[in-house]
This record gives structure tokens, sequence and C-alpha cells, in this order.
């Protein structure tokens, strides 16, 4: 069994995740793949409460990418629709913990009762502290970037903001959540090595941790794994490991 964290060791403020292998583990064991899909929910609960017990800030996961409309339109339909049904469970729950629920992505292109479960449940958490839960759901780290782009762009023709004024100030305020730190710790579960559309902008300094373990599979035990991890890492933004450690 993982050996608890010391409390002198450095928790991230913000972690992100990308939920896969939610399909495979249930063909591993020969059920359909909506049986997978359900069984990740429960892994996401486990993991939420980590997070509060081990006083992380922020905690994105992605749900759903732009991409995931190419799957078949029977393992949309459910998704959708576990999605609805899992928000509609959970959000009092997620209320009582003190957690704020927020959604990033291109939520008009879901659907209408998705959207209006999505707002009922921002509106209904926003005064929450304990914990950002943001979902990224029919999101691509490219569509963010394009999108603050677009922004940056109409603040330029209305005379709001001239050329000269944009930097990486700029385009961070116009993206997803910027309000919230960029991730410390990034995770990937099912043994891809990618960080697949993801944040793209928002993980140029975050720690990047993959296991071969798929999703359904990660519970608190394998997330203080990489809590553990990440605590033995020496994040040094350009500078040397002398500087960081104050030796120079």
């Amino acid at each position: 069994m993982e050996e608890a964290i010391p409390v002198d060791h450095q928790i991230p403020q913000h972690v992100a995740i990308i939920m896969d292998g939610n399909g495979r583990w249930a063909k591993n064991k020969t059920m359909p793949r909506y049986v997978g899909h359900k069984a990740g929910v429960d892994s996401v609960e486990k993991v939420v409460e980590s997070c509060i017990q081990r006083g992380v800030r922020v905690l994105t996961l992605f749900a759903f990418s732009s991409e995931n409309w190419q799957r078949p339109e029977k393992e949309v339909s459910f998704l959708m629709g576990l999605f609805v049904s899992a928000l509609k469970k959970q959000i009092k729950i997620l209320h009582k913990q003190n957690i704020r629920l927020r959604v990033i992505g291109d939520i008009s292109a879901l659907p209408n009762k998705l959207q209006l479960q999505i707002q009922q449940g921002e509106q209904l958490t926003a005064e929450n502290k304990a914990l950002d839960l943001v979902i990224a759901a029919n999101y691509g780290g490219r569509w963010d970037i394009v999108e603050a782009a677009k922004k940056i762009a109409t603040k330029i023709a209305s005379g709001a903001l001239c050329v000269d004024q944009i930097d990486e100030a700029a385009l961070s305020h116009a993206l997803s959540f910027a309000d919230l730190p960029d991730p410390d710790l990034f995770i990937r579960t099912g043994g891809e090595y990618r960080v697949s559309n993801f944040l793209l902008w928002q993980l140029a300094y975050s720690e990047l941790y993959f296991t071969d373990l798929l999703w359904p599979d990660f519970d608190q035990a394998e997330f203080d794994k990489a809590l553990n991890w990440f605590a033995l890492r020496q994040r040094r933004y350009g500078k040397t490991g002398e500087q960081v450690e104050g030796k120079v």
C-alpha cells in the first residue's frame, strides 16, 4: 500500500486528467463499452474526494473532446445521457461538499437538456470554495486558442486593444478558466503518451504523469502515487537546479 504523503511535500494546486481506458476496461471484461463509462464515473468520485482530502484546489477532467463526436453514434448518445444523469445525481452532493462545478468547451453544441443541467449546476455551486471541479466537454485545446484569438481580434477591431498590447498574459486571459492557475500536474491513464489536444496552452509547464492503468482502476491509492511522484519533481521554469535550490 502506498505510504501517506508527508505534510511537507508539495501538493499541486491544479490537477488535470485525461480519463482514458473506459472502453478497453469493459472489453477486457467482455462487457459492452458503456459499462466501462459507468465504472469511470466511480473513479471520478474517488479522485474528487482525494483532491479535497489532499488540499488540491482545482481538478480538471477531460470528459468529452471535440474529436469524440467521431465515435459511434450510439456511444456518443450514451455518453451524453450519462453526463446528464451523473450531473443530476451528483450536483447536490458536490454542493454539500462545497465544490464548485465549472464546464469548459463549446457547450452550445451539446444537447439542450445537458446545457440546462450544466447551467443549473454552475449556478447552484458558484460560491463554493473547497474545490473547483472543471469538466471539459466538447473541448479541444486548439479550439480554446482559436476562441481566444477571436476575442483578442474583436477587441482590436473595436479599438479596446492594440497589437502592441498582445502578449502571453493577454492570450492567457482570453482562454478557458483564465482566473484559475495553470495545471501543475497532468495525469493520463490508459497507457497512451500524448496530451490529445487537451489544454495545449495551459500545460506548458505542467509535470506529465502517465500510467498504464485504465481509468476505472484508478483509485485513491493510484492518485496518491501520482502526487508522490509530483512531490519529487523539481520545477525549474527555465532556471538551473542550483538556482531553484538557492545555491547560486
